[in-house]
């Protein structure tokens, strides 16, 4: 081809994906009004130092795509304003895997479904303290024990309290414990006990849980969060996204972790797990998880808000973005049943972003 302007053009087609099933298109927004929600949102978090009500966060998760940047940088300014710059870095371990009689349609560890990961029996004491030592190695000041259960028996509990203090005098790191509903017994237990933190998710709204749990309920979620609470506990309360919720749902959680007031929200993205009933769903978009990594941190300003399970299938390049729109908070190495990124990439990604790695506490 000669390159002379005679000659005929070459044509490339690209074809992008389409977007996720169940998506909203978002229609445009006179631009005045949409940079008006954007400033009034400004003044409400860093003048006002005040929560957003469901109202605003609505008109913010509104925006078109176009304005996820701006939506993104507020975030990150009021991270800092509110948390400051320090990051925490927490490693989880999975002690007792599979087996678990719920039927949470996004988990590979119920024993309702047909999957890949099968019933293990609670690791020894040598084994969760060397994960333990591992994660203290990678700078963390977080380590969670997690138990797949639908709540601990008198055994369960006798364990789990043994290994918090020893953990903790080995490794000198702060304990915390995921291990399905508590009674009020059990919760003043685990906190005389030494648990820094108790970890258990709502995962999504009140009006939409019905739909992926089945085998108990919102409200036993709710009530076991009230307890970790009243028994001076650190309230680690997550939130899975991208389960077919509408964006009104997901303002619906925001609203109910506003009244919870959790130190911790875990912001996980669905990641398909082959055998359950949301396997074949497809992750959530990247540009739209920024979205809403961005409407976390504007609706919980004062949070540890930890990028979970699923950044790595969502995310991917834009991991690093994720940090600087709202995100304070990680974990390090694999999840529960699948597997994250090395440990040195996440802690070169926070070098790279000049983001300080510290121990943090919640200020909601």
């Amino acid at each position: 081809m000669s390159g002379k302007p005679t000659d005929t053009p070459v044509t490339t087609t690209v074809t992008l994906s389409a977007p996720r099933r169940g998506e909203p298109v978002r229609p445009d927004i006179d631009p005045a009004e949409a940079r008006a929600r954007i400033h009034d949102a400004e003044v409400a978090l860093l003048d006002d130092r005040r929560l957003l009500n469901g109202e605003e966060l609505a008109a913010l998760a509104a925006l078109p795509d176009s304005y996820v940047t701006s939506l993104a940088a507020l975030a990150h300014q009021v991270r800092l304003t509110w948390c400051g710059p320090e990051v925490e870095v927490e490693g989880i371990l999975s002690a007792k895997t599979g087996g678990c009689p719920e039927d949470c349609h996004f988990c590979s560890q119920s024993s309702r479904f047909d999957t890949p990961v099968k019933a293990t029996p609670f690791l020894d004491a040598d084994e969760v303290l060397r994960a333990a030592e591992e994660t203290k190695a990678a700078g963390a000041s977080e380590f969670c024990i997690v138990l797949a259960i639908r709540g601990p028996d008198e055994r369960t509990m006798q364990r789990i309290l043994e290994l918090v203090p020893l953990v903790q005098d080995k490794t000198g790191l702060n304990v915390a414990v995921s291990a399905g509903l508590l009674t009020d017994e059990q919760a003043r237990r685990f906190a005389e006990g030494g648990v820094h933190r108790y970890n258990h998710n709502l995962e999504t709204s009140r009006s939409f849980f019905p739909n992926v749990v089945t085998t108990h309920s919102w409200e036993e979620r709710q009530d076991t969060c009230r307890l970790v609470r009243d028994h001076g506990m650190e309230l680690c309360c997550g939130a899975l996204i991208g389960m077919g919720e509408s964006d009104e749902q997901r303002i619906e959680l925001l609203t109910q972790l506003q009244e919870l007031d959790p130190t911790e929200v875990p912001l996980n993205f669905l990641n398909p797990r082959p055998g359950t009933p949301l396997g074949a769903e497809r992750p959530l978009d990247a540009w739209e998880a920024i979205r809403w990594i961005a409407l976390f941190r504007l609706g919980l300003p004062g949070v540890i808000l930890r990028y979970a399970g699923g950044r790595e299938v969502t995310l991917r390049e834009l991991q690093s973005m994720g940090m600087t729109s709202g995100i304070n908070a990680l974990i390090v190495g694999n999840y529960l049943t699948t597997l994250g990124r090395s440990v040195e990439e996440d802690l070169q990604m926070l070098t790279d972003l000049r983001m300080p790695v510290g121990a943090l506490t919640g200020v909601l």
